[in-house]
């Protein structure tokens, strides 16, 4: 079988899930599933960062040990992915032993290599990316990700990596690497522009994160413990087919994660997928301006079909408007009116009457290598509009055809095998529906049920 592992980034536990991260998983796990349909045997990875210095800080103001307060957090993630019917094979956390070995060890072998090694550094600091910061990154003094974070001077003794050593091959490994076309340029242009740098890889004075193994008056730097996650759960698939992540952390993933991985003696992953961000009323949805949506509370609310299918009609590589609002419209014109409708009514229909075998002439109608060819390329939003269009023809066809008057088991038959159909593309998208509209039509039909309703 061919082999696939596909990764989300692992988040942040300083707080709870946000919508924004319901839609990285969403993605990836739509994404999962369309290979496991074409036979492949698939490892799926999501999980959460722990060893943030921010993890630390968040506890603190909580009045409890870092641990309980990850241990804490870290259940309200897995909660999101098993409500999600999300469909991972693993769930990182980075507090475990089995990563720390990884990361222990793969930062020994990059200091063995020459490729870490002791100095001073003094420059600025972001606490809400955990990372070093230029001036040139700076948007008026501030992080363009964390604006209500001030940004700190530090000077402290350090262990750096050597990062400006692989700067051609960096260059040459993302111009086949990073999708979209946009946020390779982003790369490519910076890369151009600034250059490489040594990288700091190693804080001190901390009392929360990974020791290094080369210095015990040390932690590691909190990306490169993070990006080693990649490796510590891979159960053998390395190296990944496809990394799906936020726009915001591309530069670590397309210039720190190969470099690191080039020194270590690893293979490097296939593809970077780079998704936009959600947004609420033109402005990032993020915990850090404070304006997030609980997608726990919209699964209790709406059911997760609904939730899922609403964040993956958003734009995948622009950033994109989502709402509650925004939910309940694609709800009730989409699920509700168009696919819940058709299948209620069809299914009623052939309880009634039955159906019998003919050549299928609407299922001609639909577009099925335009389909696989929009999904390929990661167009979630656009898969679903052309799978859309067919279930409009579908409804257009029971309104022509009027099989309710006629009786014609016949063109109840090309219905049943068209929904059929309709259901084994969304499965990736709306699992748990897709599942039960082909078990309805494949078994006995005994009665017709809602899918969804109007909210």
């Amino acid at each position: 079988m061919k082999k696939f592992y596909i990764t989300t980034a692992i988040d942040y536990v300083n707080a709870k899930p946000h919508v924004g991260h319901a839609f990285e998983k969403v993605l990836a796990d739509a994404i999962a599933r369309y290979h496991r349909q074409k036979g492949e045997s698939v490892w799926f990875l999501t999980g959460t960062d722990e060893n943030a210095q921010k993890n630390a800080i968040a506890a603190k103001e909580k009045g409890i040990s870092t641990k309980k307060f990850v241990d804490e957090n870290s259940k309200s993630f897995i909660e999101l992915c098993k409500k999600l019917n999300i469909s991972n094979d693993d769930f990182i956390r980075t507090t475990e032993e089995r990563h720390k070995k990884i990361v222990q060890s793969i930062f020994k072998q990059v200091y063995e290599k020459g490729d870490i090694y002791k100095g001073t550094y003094e420059g600025l600091y972001c606490s809400g990316c955990e990372a070093y910061k230029t001036e040139k990154d700076l948007v008026d003094g501030k992080c363009p990700e964390h604006p209500n974070r001030k940004i700190t001077s530090l000077k402290e003794d350090a262990y750096f990596f050597k990062l400006s050593k692989h700067q051609d091959k960096i260059e040459k490994f993302v111009k086949n690497y990073i999708i979209p076309e946009e946020r390779k340029k982003e790369i490519l242009t910076r890369l151009k522009e600034e250059g490489l740098k040594d990288l700091c890889v190693s804080r001190t004075g901390l009392d929360w994160g990974i020791d290094s193994p080369i210095d015990k008056n040390f932690k590691i730097y909190i990306w490169f413990d993070a990006l080693v996650n990649y490796i510590s759960a891979s159960d053998g698939n390395w190296p990944a087919d496809l990394h799906v992540i936020g726009k915001g952390i591309n530069w670590f993933h397309s210039v720190i994660w190969p470099a690191i991985l080039i020194s270590a003696g690893y293979e490097l992953p296939k593809k970077l997928l780079v998704h936009g961000y959600l947004n609420l009323e033109g402005q990032k949805i993020s915990k850090s301006l404070g304006n997030v949506i609980d997608p726990l509370e919209l699964v209790k609310k709406y059911g997760t079909d609904s939730v899922r299918y609403s964040l993956l009609r958003c734009s995948i590589f622009e950033d994109s408007d989502f709402s509650e609002e925004i939910l309940i419209e694609r709800n009730n014109n989409e699920l509700a009116n168009k696919l819940g409708n058709l299948v209620s009514r069809v299914a009623a229909l052939v309880e009634k009457f039955g159906i019998e075998k003919t050549e299928n002439k609407l299922l001609k109608k639909l577009k099925i290598k335009q389909i696989e060819k929009l999904f390929e390329e990661f167009k979630t939003d656009r898969t679903l509009s052309e799978i859309f269009s067919f279930i409009d023809k579908c409804n257009e066809y029971v309104q022509e055809k009027k099989p309710w008057e006629t009786h014609d088991k016949k063109i109840l038959y090309e219905l049943v095998e068209s929904i059929k159909k309709i259901a084994e593309l969304l499965l990736p998208f709306i699992p748990e529906t897709s599942e039960k509209i082909t078990k309805q039509f494949t078994e006995k039909i005994k009665k017709s049920e809602i899918l969804f309703r109007k909210v």
